[in-house]
């Protein structure tokens, strides 16, 4: 299996995965918390990320101010 380095580790290629949602990330596409990784948008946002008030302009819904 190829093999990534991301967070100071080496993983596999499909081990590279969100701790909440776990989609297959790639090596320095992501974000990370504690030590462990998570898909940008929408996991890391939701949990991490401001509350409250930072929703994209006006179009309501989950998405978080980070964008894509």
């Amino acid at each position: 299996a190829e093999k990534v380095t991301s967070l100071g580790k080496d993983w596999h290629r499909p081990c590279l995965r969100c701790e909440k949602c776990n989609k297959t990330l790639t090596s320095g596409g992501h974000a990370e918390h504690d030590g462990k990784p998570y898909c940008n948008h929408p996991c890391y946002a939701a949990l991490f990320g401001p509350k409250g008030g930072c929703l994209w302009w006006g179009h309501g819904g989950t998405e978080g101010a980070w964008g894509s």
